[in-house]
């Protein structure tokens, strides 16, 4: 039985906390404990000292205002806050990962330190809050997790979306025809409560109540209420606690329910001490607001984003088929989450910054969301994104949300909705409002306009009951894809043409970086291509080898492409990124391989870096991008004619790369191999390559072997057919998980892997990482020889 613990409590296990050594107005931690820094320096700049979580930018943009921290300072201490504040993506990712080492105790916890007033109210209503699925440690959170994990997966959610959309339609048939009308009032509050209350099997008995006890709780933890403010509030927490507990004795008495809470009820009656009486009360007043106040949030933020935007609006008015990725666009780009804390059970590292034992973390998803490290053009919304998908609003590992998929479906509904019945709604104009707290956030408000006599309904009177269905689950990358149009066809090189592209409707792509690619869509075949033009273009510029002994793809682009003719284009992504702080760089490229190195080279140029390009082909006439190569760079280009005689001494170039240099390389994969041979013994880090064709990672179910494979941080063991990718698996089993090309060239479906011998497929991993054994491309690579595999997702 664990002891209970009150959201104002200031210990965890007895031990005293970060916050009572750390708390707000306090100085870096590190001044006492002695840990190490990079530069012996505790990372308190001027900016991190005015670092305001309650007021100011912070409130009005989260990630905007943080873009200081996650260019300059991506992990810094807020002596007003008393927290480690991280901003970049990878950095978020890895705290949730390890829930061991940062542990979600103080996910709960009231950031504000209660008053001994307000404490003395909470006791007078017996408030005895304990740990929940949220601020649950190992090992009793996945063992709960398990046992009350099947309510949320995508086969049980299906059923629910009928009810999700006749609520959706009451309410919008209520004000329809009024013109006018606050959508979190009439509709994004209520329906998000009654498909949760629903869900949860709990009576809907009176919202407005349930309304003023979800504001309380939330100001109570993650906000900053005056000491006035703090007793009132405290009156509200105590009456949501006896109210939760009235409602679970009510619960009780129908053994029959199907809600989520019935069935917590029966768990508890089954196996007590995985499900004990005090988990069942603190969960069902943390699940009442959690099982729709981030819903509510989200879905506020998505119309408020959506209609600034107007282009993605009447694009997904234009195509519905784009609002699975729309929302979850709207999820990266504004989502409700907007931070979660964790707090280090050991001395750990997070990026290059040591904290000890008892730190207290505020990790901002809503920064990681922006990051360009990760995103590109992170900072703009963009519907077609075809990695939004990755976002953290959800959080990551094994506590992230287990409610996603409702969420998901609720606001794609409503999207589906709203943008088939009026189209032509717009914003009023308003000033935006928000609940001020470190963690959620939605605007109280969203007043929008339209005509009702422009109603298409009103013409089409069947209009208002037709409907699209969406899968329950993450969306599907074969249905993100924007429109562009070709303007200019050039012969490259023998074999080789260069192809001008365009947004079809004149706006600007999106910005990328040096070694980014996108994936053209023509006919039946999808194929990705290195961008390699000039990043601040507003169009794209790529280079297509005609491979006549390939799988048809480049043959039909060469054979149908033509000035004029509209595609479709996923991305851009980038996922061979140029390290920009190493020393100096040798850029190594074979055949259509040019094409990411010349990127690089235009940018290490700009940066005024030290940099040279060696490039090897059959012949100067079927070398791509040669004269613009040898004009932009001249001084700096070594070109390799096997026609001529010449080739590149492999072993002379990474024999005289100085000190902290670096190795990009794309080319044949006999060119990269030897690089990896060559350089075998220098620091890790220094290689880095991308193939620009696959070896054949098909399946051939008659030669394959089927296997299992637990799933750690989800608690699951999953079989994977012999005619199935892991991925594949992993993916029907509703964990969401990237994936792009799926040929093991990429690397975005890289998982880790704790146990099992793996098959290794993929063209991404090294050979010391193969070796090690502790990565695998779920797209491709298999178990070896049939045996268990475990993972950590």
């Amino acid at each position: 039985m664990n002891r209970p613990a009150s959201s104002a409590d200031t210990s965890v296990d007895g031990k005293t906390t970060e916050a009572q050594r750390t708390g707000p107005g306090a100085a870096c931690p590190h001044a006492e404990s002695g840990a190490a820094l990079a530069g012996d320096q505790c990372p308190v700049s001027q900016m991190a000292a005015d670092f305001d979580a309650f007021t100011g930018p912070y409130q009005v943009d989260p990630a905007e205002a943080l873009r200081w921290s996650r260019d300059q300072l991506p992990v810094f201490f807020s002596p007003r806050l008393g927290y480690w504040v991280v901003s970049r993506y990878d950095d978020i990712k890895s705290v949730f990962r390890d829930n061991i080492t940062f542990s979600p105790r103080n996910a709960l916890e009231k950031i504000t330190p209660a008053t001994p007033e307000a404490m003395e109210v909470l006791k007078s209503y017996g408030y005895a809050m304990n740990r929940t699925m949220v601020n649950e440690d190992e090992p009793a959170h996945m063992e709960r997790r398990r046992v009350l994990l099947d309510h949320f997966l995508p086969e049980n959610l299906e059923a629910k979306q009928e009810m999700v959309r006749r609520l959706t339609r009451e309410k919008m048939d209520a004000f329809i025809d009024s013109g006018r009308v606050d959508l979190v009032d009439a509709m994004l509050y209520e329906v998000p409560l009654n498909v949760a209350l629903h869900f949860l099997g709990v009576p809907e008995d009176d919202i407005a109540v349930l309304k003023n006890f979800s504001v309380a709780h939330s100001v109570n933890t993650w906000g900053k209420p005056t000491d006035e403010q703090q007793v009132a509030i405290a009156h509200d927490v105590g009456q949501f606690w006896n109210y939760a507990g009235k409602i679970i004795e009510k619960m009780k008495k129908e053994p029959e329910g199907t809600g989520w809470m019935h069935e917590t009820i029966r768990k508890n009656a089954e196996m007590p001490d995985v499900v004990p009486d005090s988990y069942v009360h603190s969960m069902m007043m943390a699940i009442i607001v959690a099982a729709h106040e981030t819903t509510s949030l989200a879905s506020a933020n998505m119309f408020k984003t959506l209609l600034t935007h107007r282009q993605a609006w009447e694009d997904i008015c234009e195509d519905p088929s784009l609002i699975p990725n729309a929302v979850e666009e709207c999820l990266r780009y504004s989502g409700s989450i907007v931070a979660w804390r964790r707090q280090t059970t050991a001395p750990a590292r997070v990026g290059d910054v040591d904290l000890p034992e008892g730190a207290k973390l505020l990790i901002v998803q809503a920064s990681g969301n922006q990051d360009e490290r990760h995103f590109e053009d992170g900072d703009k919304f963009d519907i077609y994104r075809d990695n939004a998908v990755d976002h953290l609003t959800f959080g990551y590992g094994s506590h992230q949300c287990m409610g996603k998929n409702i969420g998901r479906m609720e606001m794609r509904i409503f999207l589906e909705e709203m943008t088939r019945r009026l189209p032509h709604l717009r914003l009023a104009d308003q000033e935006f409002s928000y609940l001020a707290n470190t963690s959620f956030r939605g605007p109280d408000q969203v007043w929008v306009e339209w005509d009702p006599a422009e109603n298409p309904e009103r013409q089409q009177a069947g209009r208002a009951r037709e409907n699209l269905h969406f899968p329950v689950g993450a969306p599907s990358r074969r249905n993100i894809a924007r429109k562009v149009r070709v303007t200019g066809v050039r012969k490259e090189a023998d074999g080789i043409i260069g192809l001008s592209l365009e947004d079809a409707k004149g706006r600007p792509l999106p910005r990328w970086s040096a070694g980014a690619h996108i994936e053209l869509c023509v006919g039946d075949y999808d194929r990705k291509y290195s961008l390699c033009g000039k990043p601040d273009a507003t169009g794209y510029e790529i280079a297509v080898l005609r491979e006549d002994e390939g799988r048809g793809g480049s043959r039909h682009i060469h054979e149908v492409v033509a000035e004029g003719r509209e595609l479709r284009l996923r991305g851009p992504s980038n996922l061979f990124r140029l390290d920009e702080e190493a020393s100096t760089y040798l850029l190594i490229a074979g055949g259509i391989g040019i094409t990411p190195i010349l990127a690089m080279a235009d940018r290490l140029k700009a940066l005024g870096k030290d940099y040279a390009v060696h490039y090897s082909g059959r012949s100067r006439r079927t070398m791509a991008l040669l004269e613009r190569l040898e004009k932009d760079h001249a001084g700096r280009v070594t070109v390799y004619g096997k026609d001529e005689g010449r080739r590149a001494d492999l072993a002379a170039l990474v024999a005289g790369l100085p000190e902290g240099g670096q190795i990009y390389t794309c080319g044949p994969e006999r060119m990269i191999s030897a690089l990896e041979d060559l350089t075998a013994g220098l620091p890790e880090g220094t290689l880095h390559f991308e193939h620009f064709s696959a070896h054949d990672t098909g399946l051939d179910p008659d030669k394959e072997t089927a296997f299992q494979v637990e799933l750690k941080d989800s608690g699951l063991t999953l079989d994977v057919a012999a005619n199935e990718t892991l991925l594949d698996a992993i993916l029907a089993a509703g964990i969401d998980i990237a994936c792009d090309c799926r040929e093991g060239l990429c690397g975005s479906c890289e998982v880790e892997v704790l146990e099992g011998e793996i098959d290794h497929r993929d063209m991404v991993l090294t050979r010391a990482e193969r070796a090690e054994n502790r990565r695998m491309m779920s797209c491709c690579s298999r178990s070896q020889a049939g045996g268990k595999v475990k993972l950590a997702l």
